[in-house]
Parts: structure tokens; C-alpha cells; sequence
């Protein structure tokens, strides 16, 4: 923490403007945080970087997170009755599902789509960190993966291709570039503003959080080494009035 104060101090003798200042503390943060996740820094360490407040500046945007009919009404916009409709929404919904990075939701295969416990699943996922972790594919989300392969005639390599203006899919892959392209425009087609793939990462945190998830279990999902990482997916902090032991049941009768 000491360093990154030194840093600030350095940028601020340059006189600097307040948004290059925070820019650039915030590129350390964000390595700090990466660094944390995969077990290279400690999370007490990484959270210090926070506490080293840069200049202030207002409309500083900390995450966005979508809510359950925000999320549906997102993917469901693409024309499912074109093949590139069928791929986005497939896309989309393994994005918010799964809570892939676009790195990874692009490197996807089909030997990835296998059986665990009579489930299917992407096995064998090698995230940040070479973390490896197994994400169980829900039954409406696999349905979407292959009503898209049925249209693109794929069963081997990548499970995503680029497609063509005449509906043709072509290539063997295709770029993290496109996956972000595909969240901006139909992110903009129902009018939400300032979404990010990422943005869908935590959005898939906070559902399987409300929707009863346990913290330990929502970390498996998202690869993420420290649970602190995960918590800040969340966005929430933990309650001490109305806290979650006030009342579990073995509390004295009044």
C-alpha cells in the first residue's frame, strides 16, 4: 500500500488530471485484485490498494449489475429464427449463466461439454491462475447451445464460429472482440446503458447469490481463488442490524 501512496504522490507532483490520476490507480488496483485472484497477493493487501483514495472525481462507475427480468429480456433479444440470432443467444446466455470471461467463453470446445453426475457440464475449464473448475449447464441453457449447433451443423472444435451477413458460419473460432460486440448491441437494443461483458459475470454472482447460492459455491463457478474477490462480485456486505443470526431458531422463547 505504502508503494501505491508513493505512486499517487508521484502522479500528483506531475499535476496530472484527476481522471488520468484515477486511471492509472485504477489499473493498479484492478493488477492487485488479479494478482489476489491467483494467489500471488494476499487479499488483505489487494484490498489495501482501495483505501489509497484517488483524486475525486465524480460519476465514477463501480459495476452493473442486472436484475432477473433485465437479464432474460437481454438474452432473448436476439432473432432466434436467424442463425445468428440462435449463436447470440446462446452466447448471451452462457455469459450470464456461467459467468464466463470472454477469453473463456470463446476457447470453449466440445470436449469441454461432457457428463459429471449425470449433469452435464463444462469440465476441465482452465481460467486465471491455470484455476481449473467444472460449471454445470443448465437443461434451458443447453438447449440454446444446440438449437445454435443444429443451425451452424457444428459437432467438433470451437462450440462458437463467426457468421457471415448471409447466414453462412464459417471459421474455426472466434475472437473475445465479438463476444464483446454482441453484449453492446443488444445491451443497447434494449436500451441498458454502459454494459460490459464482464458486467454479466457479476450479474450471474448476484442471481445465484439472491436465488439462495452459497458464497463457497458461487466462488467454484466464477474460479475465484479468495472468496473476497467473489464478495466483491456480490456487491453486498455483511449486515450487523437485522444480522442473518439473529434469529435461527434456537434463540430463548419471550
Amino acid at each position: 500500500m505504502t508503494v501505491v501512496l508513493r505512486y499517487r504522490i508521484h502522479l500528483e507532483s506531475r499535476k496530472l488530471a484527476p481522471g488520468t490520476i484515477n486511471l492509472r490507480l485504477g489499473a493498479v488496483r484492478r493488477l492487485a485484485y488479479e494478482a489476489s485472484d491467483c494467489g500471488l497477493l494476499s487479499p488483505d493487501l489487494a484490498a489495501g490498494t482501495r483505501r489509497v483514495e484517488g483524486v475525486k472525481k465524480l460519476g465514477v462507475r463501480l459495476g452493473n449489475w442486472l436484475t432477473p427480468e433485465q437479464s432474460q429480456t437481454l438474452w432473448q433479444a436476439p432473432d432466434s429464427q436467424r442463425v445468428k440470432g440462435k449463436r447470440d443467444r446462446a452466447i448471451l446466455a452462457v455469459l450470464l449463466a456461467f459467468g464466463l470471461r470472454r477469453r473463456e467463453i470463446a476457447g470453449r470446445t466440445f470436449d469441454h461439454l461432457q457428463q459429471r453426475e449425470e449433469h452435464w457440464a463444462f469440465v476441465d475449464l482452465v481460467g486465471k491462475g491455470a484455476h481449473v473448475r467444472t460449471i454445470p449447464l443448465p437443461d434451458w441453457v443447453k438447449q440454446e447451445l444446440y438449437h445454435w449447433f443444429a443451425a451452424a451443423g457444428i459437432s467438433s472444435g470451437r462450440l462458437f464460429r463467426r457468421v457471415s451477413k448471409a447466414a453462412r458460419v464459417w471459421g474455426e473460432g472466434l475472437t473475445e472482440k465479438v463476444v464483446w460486440h454482441v453484449v453492446k448491441a443488444f445491451a443497447k437494443k434494449v436500451g441498458i446503458e454502459k454494459l460490459a461483458p464482464h458486467d454479466l459475470r457479476r450479474t450471474c454472482a448476484r442471481l445465484c447469490h439472491t436465488a439462495g447460492g452459497e458464497l463457497e459455491q458461487i466462488q467454484f463457478l466464477l474460479g475465484h481463488v479468495s472468496v473476497q474477490t467473489t464478495e466483491r462480485y456480490l456487491g453486498c456486505k455483511q449486515r450487523i442490524q437485522s444480522a442473518l443470526n439473529d434469529r435461527i431458531g434456537i434463540e430463548p422463547k419471550s
